[in-house]
């Protein structure tokens, strides 16, 4: 019997999400549309200090999640921190690492990108350091992270695990959520609420694309942007 697209997987995705659709509508938006449903909504997701790295495109995706620790493993695995994810990762996921181990060692690089770019894989959000920035953009994958430097995770970082839950600055990711990242920064969206944030940012960009028409066709921006435009954005949770 063929299998619903629905259908909940081994890593904890939400079965009820229609993720396809989702990031369809997803991706014409942009990340300050995005944070703005959020703050409406009252529901956290807006991480600040992530850097686009690569590319000028935007990306949209489920999250895949991946936590990196301090130290060498307990037991060497001998598979390489990202691969695992890598290898579950499909072409609508983009995978989140934390490492917030006050380390100063990549946990993502040039390998790890060209193998996850053959995988169709939309991105990577790395809250800590990446390296092989300029390799990157020449594989021609998106890449965030918060920082850079040229050392390697080779004695310094593990992988702990993958497809749980983390924390992205002040965020909790789970696996499932959807994101989406562009020049400005990148926002969480909890799987749950992902129907009602698009919807809601939807409206803004419709409202201030208006707006825009509206400052082209020569209406001062005072009037513009008055009561109306505050009160689009006030909190609704």
């Amino acid at each position: 019997m063929k299998k619903n697209k629905r259908e909940h997987c081994r890593c904890g995705y939400n079965r009820t999400v229609n993720y396809e659709h989702l990031l369809e509508r997803l991706i014409l938006l942009d990340a300050c549309a995005v944070s703005d449903a959020l703050d409406s909504l009252n529901i956290p997701g807006a991480v600040d200090g992530l850097v686009r790295r690569s590319t000028r495109e935007r990306v949209a995706g489920r999250v895949r999640t991946l936590k990196i620790s301090a130290g060498c493993a307990a037991r060497d695995s001998g598979v390489h921190l990202g691969v695992r994810s890598i290898q579950e990762a499909g072409d609508l996921d983009v995978i989140v690492v934390e490492q917030n181990a006050g380390i100063s060692a990549a946990c993502w690089g040039g390998i790890l990108a060209h193998a996850a770019k053959l995988k169709r894989i939309r991105g990577i959000v790395v809250d800590g350091p990446a390296r092989d920035i300029d390799e990157f953009g020449e594989v021609g994958i998106p890449v965030f992270s918060r920082s850079v430097t040229t050392r390697s995770a080779r004695g310094r970082v593990h992988e702990k695990a993958i497809n749980v839950a983390i924390e992205i600055g002040h965020v909790t990711v789970n696996p499932g959520d959807l994101v989406i990242g562009d020049g400005t920064g990148v926002v969480f969206i909890p799987a749950s609420k992902a129907e009602a944030v698009i919807t809601t940012a939807e409206v803004i960009v419709a409202a201030e694309r208006v707006m825009i028409d509206a400052i082209h066709e020569g209406k001062p921006p005072a009037e513009v942007m008055d009561r109306d435009y505050e009160s689009m954005l006030e909190k609704r949770g």
